[in-house]
């Protein structure tokens, strides 16, 4: 899921906004004020950040220059200003976009997708994927459990490549299945259940207690931190 978070000082749009939002598939955290924006932002690191400009203790200017000293984070701008001036110190503060209040849920929806999709399209795709136990060698399709290197097919070897990229986050199953896959596959989704035992038997000490692939009933599956 794609952690977005919430900066808006108004109570009631900031409760509908993270209630559309959370139902569109969005992880959301909130605040309603620039200080305590600034901790989630230390504390939950976003992939994405919607920021009213008028909030309390710290502008929101000043809480988009301060991510900027040390992330790229997307972020874009709430304002019910409408002067250009405003929207221009927003975006030489840092920010990605501006969406003008009062907007439409389609609108926004669109503006989150297109500011994400060019900000993914900019990273470079790391080639080396680590985490505690577990190394893998992209390029050179190599995997590394314990030290041990390990052969794993084209599937399950795209499976935990997945997995790796996000590690600590729940893919459902549908996410998965069409990043692996595909979007067009319509075979039965028990495919994914295989792949996965397979999977687990190569990189859990014990794959009947797993403990770096975990399910996450009625979602999917984990990487574990």
């Amino acid at each position: 899921m794609t952690r977005l978070l919430l900066v808006e000082d108004s109570q009631d749009v900031r409760e509908t906004l993270a209630y559309l939002l959370t139902r569109e598939g969005y992880e959301v955290r909130t605040a309603a004020d620039g200080g305590k924006a600034l901790d989630e932002f230390e504390d939950y690191p976003p992939d994405i950040i919607l920021l009213d400009l008028m909030i309390p203790e710290i502008s929101g200017i000043d809480v988009c220059r301060t991510i900027r000293r040390t992330s790229d984070v997307p972020i874009i701008i709430l304002t019910a200003k409408v002067g250009e001036a405003n929207v221009v110190v927003g975006l030489e503060s840092g920010a990605d976009d501006y969406v003008t209040k009062p907007f439409s849920t389609p609108e926004l929806l669109a503006r989150l997708r297109s500011v994400l999709r060019r900000h993914r399209a900019a990273e470079p795709e790391t080639t080396s994927l680590a985490t505690p136990g577990l190394e893998m060698d992209v390029e050179r399709h190599r995997v590394y459990v314990d030290g041990r290197k390990i052969d794993m097919p084209l599937r399950e070897f795209e499976l935990l490549e997945l997995l790796m990229r996000n590690v600590g986050r729940v893919l459902t199953r549908r996410q998965i299945i069409e990043r692996v896959w595909g979007s067009d596959y319509f075979g039965d989704t028990k495919t994914l259940d295989v792949h996965v035992r397979r999977l687990r038997a190569k990189i859990e000490v014990d794959p009947d207690r797993p403990k770096r692939l975990i399910t996450v009933r009625g979602l999917g599956y984990r990487l574990e931190e």
